[in-house]
């Protein structure tokens, strides 16, 4: 029986690492995935325009 309790925290650590991965593959994308990149192109694009100011008072 010792080889059943020596096998027993890979086994499991083996098939929560399995979970957690199936959950990040899973959001990954969706209906959530257009606002999330809306976001970011309007957070970038504020930052390009805050340093595009900087670099160009004049303008």
């Amino acid at each position: 029986m010792d080889y059943v309790s020596a096998l027993v925290p890979p086994v499991v650590m083996a098939v929560f690492f399995i979970g957690v991965i199936r959950v990040i593959v899973k959001t990954q994308g969706g209906a959530n995935k257009a606002k999330e990149d809306a976001a970011v192109d309007a957070v970038l694009a504020r930052a390009d325009g805050a340093r595009q100011a900087s670099v160009n008072p004049e303008a």
